[in-house]
């Protein structure tokens, strides 16, 4: 999907739910949709800052709960104590392994799982609707570490 597509979608939304479309909730909109990594509010907040565009906080999180909800954005927890959110036109029903040390991510796609879903599902006699698959580990640069040999889980 294109850019602009894409912002066209979001206004589109915004507008059908009688929502102010502001400068500022399309400049947020453009810097996540165009992010190729996983981008906290705070991320978003300060290429916004760096852009010179002034935007609190609040209208970042607010945007970012949007496109969530307009299915443009997700939400992850990679367990940092924060949210980060990933455009969902990058790549559809990938996974994430996460290293619980440096806080590296890394995605991957296996097309095995979403098979091993439904037959797990549909042997319990459950619909899947969706679903997430998020890894905690440690990755190989923080394994080569030696401090870090003694905080690696079991």
């Amino acid at each position: 999907m294109a850019d602009s597509d894409v912002i066209d979608r979001f206004t589109a939304f915004l507008r059908d739910r009688r929502l102010p479309i502001t400068q500022q909730r399309l400049a947020i909109a453009a810097i996540l949709l165009r992010a190729h990594g996983h981008m906290s509010a705070d991320d978003v907040a300060a290429t916004l800052a760096a852009d010179g565009q002034k935007v609190g906080l609040a209208t970042v999180y607010r945007t970012l709960d949007l496109l969530v909800s307009c299915g443009l954005a997700e939400q992850r927890d990679f367990g940092e104590g924060f949210k980060r959110y990933e455009p969902m036109h990058a790549q559809p029903n990938h996974y994430h392994l996460t290293c619980t040390v440096c806080g590296a991510v890394a995605e991957f796609f296996d097309e095995r799982i979403p098979d091993i879903i439904r037959r797990t599902a549909a042997a319990r006699g459950f619909v899947p609707g969706q679903h997430r698959l998020l890894v905690r580990g440690t990755c190989r640069a923080c394994r080569k570490t030696p401090s870090v040999l003694d905080r690696r889980p079991m």
